[in-house]
């Protein structure tokens, strides 16, 4: 099979029957072998149901339907175990993605060689002051932050070798950073592509303000994940000891000094533990010893895990 495309959806009832024209439009003209694999995000809406009829039309749809709303990422997740392409397309089910980009995806995969292709919606219909400009400001510290060059790193149009979906997992709301996810499990080649952006034509935009503020935790912690998700130690311990360490001098340098200024008869010299520098000394050897603590018991659950032998093997010779 040529293309699979995963499309998660949250009561997009209305642009649905469209897409899928759309898409299979392109399917067409270019004999393209593919799959259409809906993830209906709990919807309240009818969404399950046109998902439903879709299929009946056409049997290479399919449809899959969660309880309840757990996120894109979860969607995505679910999409991509199952499935069946050589090149995975994803794209946002409002038509604001057009369908006509999958072809030259499809080809900078298959022909340049890419793991990994980003949407790059240069031109955008979107709010200047609510979405355009915290988007910028959000995709410059990802990029500096992370070492991946994407303009627009939560573009949802975006296309991958199979292996590449086969080979992460997407959880929480890391849907936004799976270039640097890809990028951590071994799949450097990472492409961009300058895309069409269109008006939502149906609905109501899923955004919220609290997006950003969520998108720069998750960015924290996928930095610091990738980096020492398997050797925490190597962050904490180091900074443990070097606290611990700043202390301990400190401290053994006030004591030589009161020793000194005694030995020299010079009573005047306030006590060791009357120095508020004692106290910054206590502090810092106390906060070194925590860290180092954290560090070893993240440690000891890293190696616990059950991903912790996890690696992606690129080939094999024959036996």
């Amino acid at each position: 099979m040529d293309i699979s495309i995963v499309i998660p959806l949250l009561n997009e009832e209305e642009s649905l029957p469209e897409l899928t024209s759309w898409i299979c439009k392109v399917m067409k003209e270019n004999d393209f072998t593919y799959e259409i694999i809906f993830v209906d995000d709990g919807s309240t809406d009818t969404s399950w149901n046109v998902i439903e009829q879709l299929r009946k039309e056409n049997q290479n749809i399919y449809g899959i339907r969660f309880q309840r709303n757990y996120g894109k990422s979860a969607a995505l997740n679910v999409g991509f175990e199952h499935v069946k392409g050589d090149v995975v397309i994803t794209m946002d089910a409002d038509l604001q993605d057009s369908p006509d980009e999958i072809p030259e995806l499809y080809k900078m995969i298959k022909e340049g060689g890419f793991d990994l292709v980003s949407g790059w919606k240069k031109k955008r219909y979107d709010n200047t002051f609510a979405k355009n400009i915290p988007s910028k400001i959000y995709n410059a510290t990802a990029r500096m932050m992370t070492g991946v060059k994407l303009h627009d790193m939560n573009c949802g149009l975006k296309a991958y070798k199979n292996n590449v979906v086969k080979s992460i997992e997407v959880y929480g709301e890391m849907h936004r950073y799976i270039p640097v996810i890809a990028k951590w499990a071994g799949f450097g080649k990472i492409g961009e592509k300058v895309v069409i952006h269109q008006k939502r034509k149906f609905g109501t935009t899923k955004f919220g303000w609290d997006r950003f503020v969520n998108g720069y935790l998750d960015l924290i912690s996928i930095t610091f994940v990738s980096k020492f998700g398997k050797k925490p130690m190597h962050f904490f311990g180091l900074g443990g000891t070097l606290s611990f360490l700043l202390g301990f001098v400190i401290t053994v340098w006030l004591i030589i000094r009161k020793l000194m200024h005694a030995y020299t008869g010079d009573i005047t010299y306030r006590q060791v533990t009357d120095q508020p520098l004692f106290y910054l000394a206590l502090l810092a050897m106390v906060f070194g010893l925590m860290l180092f603590l954290a560090g070893f018991l993240g440690e000891m659950i890293s190696r616990s895990s059950p991903d912790r032998n996890k690696y992606v093997i690129r080939e094999k010779t024959e036996s």
